[in-house]
Parts: structure tokens; sequence; C-alpha cells
């Protein structure tokens, strides 16, 4: 009877040795990326300040984007220097060309895990999808934060489903 019960007990040790162990991934920091847009004339409003140009922006409490509408967000190199290129979902996509085909002149600015970072005026209106915002830090940081939102939206659209 001991030799059956130490035998048992050996052929579990075994097995469990034997099981493979889960790659350890690296835990991503979230970094929510939203969008507000800009009070218009009469509109109460937030005022948010940009970190190196110091501009100040009244903007509307309620974000027009947030990140459950980033469908992808990579870098991208235009004439002025890099910035991060945000593609939005189908449905955001379609609310956001009809917002902005009536808020002309108005600026979008950009937060990140609730700290402004940037902001675009709205001189056309943008039916692709695409939208290319400028953060007011340092072209190394780019590529950390354009991953971190990447995933961050990826990991929520997952849970959504």
């Amino acid at each position: 009877m001991i030799r059956a019960v130490l035998l048992f007990c050996a052929l579990l040790a075994f097995a469990g040795c034997q099981s493979e162990s889960k790659p350890v991934e690296r835990e991503v920091k979230p970094m929510i990326a939203r969008f507000f847009l800009e009070s218009g004339p009469g509109e109460a409003g937030t005022t948010l300040q940009l970190p190196v140009s110091r501009v100040a922006i009244d903007v509307n409490p309620k974000p027009v984007l947030t990140e459950y509408d980033i469908a992808g967000v990579n870098l991208a190199r235009v004439d002025i220097g890099w910035c991060l290129a945000f593609q939005l979902t189908p449905a955001a996509r379609r609310d956001f060309y009809r917002m902005t085909s009536t808020v002309q002149g108005r600026r979008i600015v950009l937060t990140l895990n609730g700290l402004t970072a940037g902001a675009l005026r709205l001189d056309q209106v943008v039916s692709s999808g695409n939208l290319p915002m400028f953060v007011e830090v340092s072209d190394a940081e780019l590529p950390d934060f354009a991953d971190r939102i990447r995933k961050t939206s990826e990991m929520l659209a997952q849970h959504a489903k």
C-alpha cells in the first residue's frame, strides 16, 4: 500500500516536471488615448494646457473619441516631423467625418492617460479615418507611446467582444 502511494506521488511529481511553463509576457503599462473637441463660442468648457508650448485650449468635457474608437496607431513621418497616426474604427470614422464637417477651424486635443499631449486644428473634413497627431514629447518616446496605445486598444477591443 505504501509503495502504491509513493509510486503515485512520484508519477505526479514527474508529470509536473514535464509540463511546459508559459512564456512570461512583458506587461505593458496601459495608455488611454482620448480626444476632446475645442469649445465653440459661448460654450462652457474645461481648459487643457499643452505641456511644452503651454497653449491653453478650452474643450468640451466629453471626449469625441475614446480608446474604444482606435483601431490602430503607428508612427508617421510627415513634412514637419514625426507624429502618431491614429486609425479609427469604421463606426468612429463615420461619426468623426460627420462631426468634422461642422466644426472646421476648431482644434481636437489628445490626452494620454488624462494628460494633455497634443492638438490638431481641423481645417478639412476627415473622411479617411486617419488622424495624425503631433504629440509634445521627444521623438524617442513616440515608438513606446504608439506601442502602448495600440496594445491598450487591442486589449480593450478583445474584452469588449
